[in-house]
């Protein structure tokens, strides 16, 4: 990366369901972010189809990239690096955004950067908030994953506890799916839950050995079980009281490893920050416990490539470029 100021990177999000390309400049200020959603491709199935996903990132990925560049108003010369994701995810959907940074940097002889996906959602508050304070605890929760992160500083990262079975993204995802309210599950419970009571059905709230560990598997087992035995159970009475106890483990535990580590704030990240009651629910108990809260708007929380730009700026600024020879790694891990 050369050292003229501002620095603008070029992030390609393509790990997933998602095609999405973005300017960021100086790791904190958003120029361009244009994210390209496959929701219609795979709602028929049910969930998202890798082959599928892989071949529709390739055919829309050179114009969403293009966009990105036009919405920031900049040229293809002015892109001083090009950070991608290379894991974790779905590998067809990776390795079509790794070919393509890697023949970017080429192309413009610019640093190529390879990004974990799961540390560029740690980016998303920072996006939102850059003079944010480290260090910070995130709670990163999504289709794939759930987990408490101390963020000490830029790539100083410790993974406090983690999901033990099914993340809550995937809960909603399967209790969605069961109800037959349609593909993605996490929005379509939202909406339903808003018209329901969530105290109506005590679903349990699983305890972790380690208490900032997760398990949502025996609570979407425990909402199919009470359907199966109440079908005439009002549906939107049954999604608001499971989404109501996957907030309290989420809020609680969070709050609970808050009190245990010296940290600035707390943050949200991941796409099922998206979800209204976690949001509410997580500002009030932030703010009754008298801490500094960030929570990341809509845009940020669902993938996107502004935060793999993010994340690819602090990462060059510790260690340099990646090599061009780095593959895509589907179980790629946080550490």
């Amino acid at each position: 990366m050369n050292d003229r100021r501002p620095r603008l990177v070029l992030g390609i999000e393509t790990s997933c369901d998602e095609t999405a390309a973005a300017i960021v400049e100086d790791g904190r200020t958003v120029r361009s972010s244009v994210v390209s959603s496959q929701i219609d491709l795979h709602a028929r199935f049910g969930g998202v189809v890798p082959e599928i996903a892989g071949r529709a990132h390739l055919q829309v990925l050179p114009a969403v990239i293009a966009d990105a560049v036009g919405e920031a108003g900049i040229d293809d010369v002015d892109i001083d690096a090009v950070a991608v994701t290379v894991g974790p995810g779905l590998i067809g959907s990776l390795l079509v955004g790794v070919s393509a940074a890697k023949a970017l940097a080429l192309v413009w002889d610019v640093p190529f950067v390879g990004v974990n996906h799961l540390e560029a959602h740690l980016y998303a508050s920072l996006l939102a908030e850059p003079d944010l304070e480290f260090p910070m605890l995130v709670l990163l929760v999504s289709g794939g994953h759930t987990m408490l992160v101390v963020m000490q500083g830029h790539g100083r990262l410790e993974v406090l506890g983690s999901t033990l079975d099914d993340a809550a993204g995937e809960a909603f995802d399967k209790v969605s799916r069961y109800l037959g309210l349609g593909y993605p599950g996490g929005p379509a419970i939202d909406r339903l839950a808003r018209e329901g009571d969530p105290t109506a059905i005590a679903f349990p709230r699983a305890v972790a050995e380690r208490p900032a560990d997760f398990s949502f598997s025996g609570l979407k087992t425990a909402v199919i079980n009470h359907v199966r035995r109440q079908p005439e159970a009002d549906t939107a009475d049954v999604v608001a009281s499971f989404q109501e106890a996957v907030v309290d483990v989420l809020v609680d535990k969070t709050l609970a490893a808050a009190d245990g580590h010296d940290v600035a704030s707390v943050c949200l990240g991941g796409g099922v920050a998206a979800n209204s009651r976690l949001r509410e629910r997580f500002v009030a108990a932030c703010e009754a416990d008298g801490r500094a809260w960030s929570i990341p708007d809509l845009d940020l929380c669902t993938d996107n490539a502004a935060m793999v730009a993010a994340a690819g700026h602090w990462q060059y600024e510790r260690q340099g470029p990646s090599a061009l020879d780095a593959g895509a790694d589907p179980s790629l891990p946080l550490t």
